[in-house]
This record gives C-alpha cells, sequence and structure tokens, in this order.
C-alpha cells in the first residue's frame, strides 16, 4: 500500500504557497528566513517524488545542492539576521539599511 505521488506533490505545492505567503506578508526577518526554508524543503519534497516516479538518482542528487545551498544560507543569513539585531532589537526587513555602516 502505496502513497500516490500527487499527495506528495500536492503537499509540497501547499508547503511552498505557505512559505510564499509568509515571506511577502511578514516582516520579522526570522520569520522571513523560516519561510524561505519552508520553500527549499517543499522543492525537495517534490525533487524526491519526481526522483521515486521516475527512478531516476537525479532528484536526489539535485536535493543534495539544495541542502548544501540552503546549509550556506543558513550561515550566511544568520550571521547577518544577528548583526541587525545586535544594532536593534526589534528589527525587521525594512531595516536592513542600519548595516551600511
Amino acid at each position: 500500500m502505496s502513497v500516490p505521488a500527487s499527495f506528495y506533490l500536492t503537499l509540497s505545492a501547499l508547503l511552498f504557497s505557505i512559505g510564499a505567503v509568509g515571506l511577502l506578508i511578514r516582516r520579522n526577518v526570522l520569520v522571513m528566513f523560516m519561510c524561505v526554508e519552508l520553500m527549499l524543503n517543499s522543492a525537495n519534497l517534490a525533487f524526491i517524488t519526481f526522483a521515486r516516479e521516475l527512478n531516476d538518482v537525479g532528484g536526489q542528487i539535485a536535493v543534495f545542492f539544495v541542502l548544501v545551498v540552503a546549509a550556506a544560507e543558513v550561515v550566511v543569513g544568520l550571521g547577518i539576521i544577528v548583526a541587525i539585531f545586535r544594532r536593534r532589537v526589534g528589527a525587521t526587513a525594512d531595516d536592513i539599511h542600519v548595516m551600511k555602516g
């Protein structure tokens, strides 16, 4: 008894939509950062679904590269977010001009 691929693709589209709406609506930098991560993970779910359905390892290789990019994003993004929050406690995405120096 296997779950159909359409279920995974629907879930992936739903998660991506939630992440995109959250990215567009929220102004908190940490929440926006988590929305981007949610969008990347939903793309990973779609890649894995297609890899399983097509019996191809290419989707899994793409997921590996997306995870590497996401890890680099976490390092750089959290560094910037911490620098912003050190200068201003209630920082939002509009406060990025604080980093100009």
